[in-house]
């Protein structure tokens, strides 16, 4: 899917220019609402753009720097300028947090009034403040572009802006200046938010336009045309008739922008409080399999370490997403959007930090701290917009093995504090922990089967020990299968036997 997005894209840039910047890529929209919002804020008259020559040593070197990355076998560059990964974790970090509030607030006031329509989202885990931070700068220097230069960080930072740039310069229609017309006003320079109007030489920077067509909307004299290089005014898109038809045309852009806006929310998984319980339902009892439901996820038992647990869980390898098929693969396919991480109903997935290294940074994990995967549970698989995440069937996901089950008695309450727990057996969908009889005791403790265990986390995400845990999943470097678990037979009654009633 990816290819086949790149060659559409690159197909409209060939014939249109750089519409894809204008009105799809969702995160130049957002640029453009900051812009607007800015201008709006402005106590004195709003800010005009001026051409500026363009940065091109700064874009090109992080262009090369970017394909460079990939061509030695890490997306780091990619995860970081990509837009559209910004974009998904600009939602995800930010404005995912405003909505569930908003929503649990109008749920709230909903509930007083006995109505239940709009339900609250609860459990919501958010991002760890190391990953945030890093993106709250890259979105603070989005926000300053925005306001001071209109589109300089898609001209000079994004490399897709960049390569689309360089393609453009091929494109069949174009933005030009008529100079035999052309009044010198300067109004089309002071709309364009890509500052690529030269008035001096009357020359456009096919490279950097990002063909919104603001010039076209401005222009009184309509010497500023948008059809073939070599075209005259009767064969360019906009004829001599005037505003009316640079409305229709503006208007209709617009209507684009419009639904690329409800596209880049939809596809970002903005999740409401119909995808969370209404309440903290304990499920802990045993009485319901985690994997019966995708939106709940088990409540802590209540027993609880006496003493600080001392033995560190040795995790020799992060855990990757099912349908990751490796970690390496996936660490080279994933850009870190982060559209996984909304998807995700039980919070397991994180972005990761340096779990999978630096090479890796904000790139989803499996964090069992925040949740565990549900047995059923293929949203992230179905979001993927990169191949990072293959689609699996529900029953192939069920067996996929992404990690495998480790235990430590030396941080297990039943060892250290003759406790009875159980917690993490009760959740195992596989029943790959079992709980066995321990020394001269009354009390069960954990047995693991690394073999039918497929690392869900359900269980070290129950298990009640601070700061270690007494059970937890060590990733598998390549996914394989698991072996099915065995099904004990049910005792049959004997048919020959009468009825004692």
């Amino acid at each position: 899917m990816g290819t086949v997005g790149f060659l559409v894209v690159t197909i409209l840039t060939l014939i249109f220019g750089r519409v894809y910047c204008s009105a799809i890529c969702p995160l130049g929209i957002l640029q453009d609402v900051i812009t607007r919002i800015s201008n709006r804020f402005k106590k004195k008259k709003r800010r005009y753009f001026k051409y500026a020559e363009a940065w091109t040593k700064v874009r090109y070197g992080l262009l090369i720097l970017s394909a460079a990355g990939l061509i030695l076998g890490t997306i780091l560059f990619i995860d970081l300028l990509d837009p559209y990964s910004n974009f998904g974790r600009i939602v995800t970090f930010f404005f995912k947090p405003i909505v569930i509030g908003v929503n649990n607030l109008i749920s709230g006031g909903f509930q007083e009034l006995k109505l239940y329509g709009v339900l609250p989202t609860v459990g919501y885990k958010p991002p760890a403040l190391s990953v945030v931070l890093i993106q709250f700068s890259i979105l603070v220097i989005i926000v300053w572009f925005s306001v001071r230069w209109g589109r300089l960080y898609c001209n000079t930072i994004c490399p897709v802006g960049t390569l689309l740039g360089w393609i453009s310069k091929f494109s069949l229609f174009r933005i030009r200046i008529d100079k035999q017309t052309c009044t010198l006003c300067g109004l089309c320079g002071m709309v364009c938010k890509a500052q690529c109007l030269d008035l001096d030489e009357q020359k456009v920077d096919v490279t950097r336009c990002v063909s919104c067509f603001n010039c076209l909307t401005v222009c009184k004299s309509n010497s500023v045309l948008y059809g073939l290089p070599s075209g005259t005014k009767q064969d360019v898109a906009i004829s001599d008739n005037g505003p009316v038809q640079h409305e229709a045309i503006d208007m209709g852009k617009r209507k684009m922008i419009i639904g690329s806006i409800a596209f880049g929310l939809g596809m970002a998984g903005i999740s409401f409080g119909r995808d969370r319980p209404l309440g903290g339902e304990n499920i802990s009892s045993g009485t319901q399999d985690p994997g019966d439901s995708l939106d709940q996820k088990p409540v802590k038992p209540i027993p609880k370490n006496k003493k600080p647990t001392t033995v560190p869980e040795n995790k020799e390898f992060p855990v990757a997403p099912p349908g990751a098929t490796s970690i390496d693969i996936y660490n080279d396919k994933c850009t870190a959007c982060n559209l996984c991480v909304n998807a995700c109903p039980s919070d397991v997935l994180q972005p990761a930090f340096l779990q999978y290294g630096l090479m890796g940074l904000l790139q989803p994990h499996m964090d069992y701290w925040s949740g565990y995967c549900n047995h059923e549970c293929v949203r992230c698989l179905e979001v993927c917009p990169t191949g990072a995440l293959m689609p699996l069937e529900t029953e192939t996901k069920k067996l996929t093995q992404i990690g495998k089950v480790k235990f430590i008695k030396d941080n297990c309450i039943v060892h250290t504090d003759e406790t009875d727990c159980g917690a993490c057996s009760e959740h195992c969908p596989t029943k790959a922990v079992k709980m066995v009889p321990y020394g001269h005791t009354k009390l069960v403790i954990p047995e693991v089967k690394e073999d039918i265990c497929i690392g869900c986390g359900a269980c070290e995400f129950a298990c009640p020990t601070t700061p270690y845990k007494a059970i937890y999943v060590n990733g598998n470097p390549l996914h394989v299968l698991a072996e099915k678990p065995v099904e004990e037979a049910l005792e049959q009654p004997d048919l020959e036997e009468e009825f004692p009633f």
